[in-house]
């Protein structure tokens, strides 16, 4: 670390990397979560799956799959980790769909980033699908929920565990 207590910066001030390598792989795990909110009649077409553009949660899980693999392509000074799960999940209240993205991974650094970036992704491509019948969705909400692994052990954001029930 330098002076300043910031690991991405060289003692020069300049923007680094931080050096990994020393670190034995261990499993980490992540989950993220955010919100779209929107019109309950277009939760409601969410739900019976009647959005012109076709299966909404099918391409928003897979789309979240897709960037939690390319994080470090879009995250500057992230490190490419080998993923070795991805889980996207959806929560239909009256007026919003909850998004919720768990990583894991063996690796020498955590999958918080991952996580998030899943989470937004998701949340974005069903903002996308549904943009036609709704334009005055909000996307918002976006949190890490929970950290496993690594130096600094568990952590849990305080409130409810996990999504209620989940769509599928």
């Amino acid at each position: 670390m330098t002076d300043s207590g910031l690991t991405h910066l060289d003692p020069l001030g300049r923007a680094r990397m931080v050096d990994v390598t020393p670190k034995e792989p261990t499993h980490r795990r992540a989950i993220a979560r955010c919100k779209v909110h929107m019109l309950p009649e277009t939760t409601a077409k969410v739900a019976t799956n009647a959005i012109n553009k076709g299966d909404v949660l099918g391409a928003a899980r897979i789309a979240g799959i897709q960037a939690s693999k390319r994080t470090s392509d879009l995250i500057p000074l992230c490190h490419p980790l080998l993923v070795g799960s991805v889980y996207v999940n959806f929560l239909i209240g009256d007026d919003f769909v909850e998004v919720e993205a768990q990583v894991e991974t063996v690796d020498r650094t955590g999958v918080e980033m991952e996580a998030m970036t899943a989470c937004a992704i998701a949340a974005l491509t069903i903002y996308d699908m549904c943009k036609s019948v709704d334009r005055s969705m909000e996307i918002g909400e976006l949190a890490l929920w929970e950290k496993v692994g690594g130096r600094s052990g568990v952590w849990k954001r305080p409130g409810r565990d996990h999504l209620q029930e989940p769509i599928f």
